[in-house]
């Protein structure tokens, strides 16, 4: 797809295109370290031209000009801001909004209604279906620009307290109540779409040994490190790693098929032992390793549940741990796999 430049005329063709990145949004501490995503849909070229010359320097930019488009993208792309229009020729923004808040996935973005309806009725019926704010046409962009910034300075100072509360700690990757959020979310948008979804669980090999005799702190240390690598072997900002457990983590991979999990279970290997980190009362090697057990779903069925994914990566970490330790096994949910499957 080809970045707009900000001197061209916009072209609106099937597909939203992300405009070209500009200045980053000024915003607090609290803000990733990204720009911002915006979506702006309308019906009007025009009106979605003056938007994106208002704001295309502040953020990365969707535009969609239906509201069917307006949807795809949000599920896709996961926009940090929605401004929609309320009258669209495919249905209308109230139903876009009660759609998006229908969905856990998207039901937190913060949706600005912009439309050429004013008046005290129609904002207050704006705000009462869940929109943030309503921002009457013809827009004026200083005021697009304002209210954008602290739509977004809002959405990123939540994000952020959402992020404190689902992270571990001691290791500062996420947390097992997010890890369990997620894989519901990740969960049921794999049975809709039909994608494959991986988790990868490990176990570090003899790490109560570790504890009793290099002691607790050191032990602490050792799971900082361990967390620390496991993190940096993830490619992608939809794949996840959490602590599970004591000495267990947990690596949610969306989209991912069972071989390339596999892979990348095969490279947290490596980089453990890489580290190198003493464990001399450790039956399996003198350096701490782990134990991976990888399961993968795929295809369209729609039966079974998240728990029974989680139970096949265990089954899998336990048969590596039976089996030696320090090495990976994995294997597929079979097709209308409940637990009987998983012996």
């Amino acid at each position: 797809m080809t970045d707009f430049a900000p001197t061209q005329t916009l072209s609106f063709p099937g597909d939203p295109v992300p405009a070209r990145q500009g200045v980053d949004v000024l915003l607090p501490l609290a803000a990733p370290q990204r720009k911002a995503r915006l979506l702006v849909v309308d019906d009007q070229p025009i009106h979605l031209q003056v938007l994106y010359r208002a704001l295309a320097g502040e953020c990365q930019m969707f535009m969609a000009n239906s509201c069917e488009q307006a949807l795809r993208v949000c599920r896709e792309q996961l926009p940090d801001l929605v401004l929609l229009d309320v009258v669209m020729p495919d249905m209308d923004g109230f139903e876009v909004l009660q759609q998006l808040k229908a969905q856990p996935e998207t039901a937190d973005i913060p949706v600005i209604f912009v439309t050429a309806h004013g008046g005290e009725e129609i904002e207050t019926q704006c705000l009462q279906a869940g929109a943030v704010d309503f921002i009457p046409k013809p827009v004026n962009p200083n005021v697009v620009k304002a209210r954008v910034r602290t739509h977004l300075t809002l959405k990123f100072q939540s994000d952020f307290l959402r992020d404190m509360a689902f992270m571990d700690g001691l290791t500062a990757v996420s947390n097992r109540r997010h890890f369990d959020e997620r894989l519901a979310l990740e969960w049921g948008r794999a049975q809709r779409t039909g994608s494959a979804l991986s988790l990868v669980l490990l176990d570090v090999d003899f790490f109560k040994a570790y504890n009793d005799h290099y002691g607790h702190q050191a032990g602490d240390d050792c799971l900082r490190q361990i967390a620390s690598l496991l993190k940096a072997e993830l490619r992608r900002p939809t794949d996840l790693v959490a602590r599970y457990g004591g000495e267990e983590f947990v690596c949610l991979l969306p989209d991912t098929a069972h071989d390339d999990a596999l892979v990348l279970a095969e490279r947290m290997l490596r980089a453990v032992r890489g580290a190198q980190m003493a464990h001399l009362f450790s039956d399996v090697a003198p350096v701490v390793t782990v134990s991976l057990g990888v399961a993968t779903r795929e295809g369209l069925d729609t039966s079974g549940r998240a728990a029974y994914l989680l139970a096949l990566a265990d089954a899998q970490l336990y048969l590596a741990k039976r089996t030696g330790r320090a090495k990976v096994c994995g294997a597929r949910l079979p097709a209308n796999g409940g637990p009987g499957a998983l012996t």
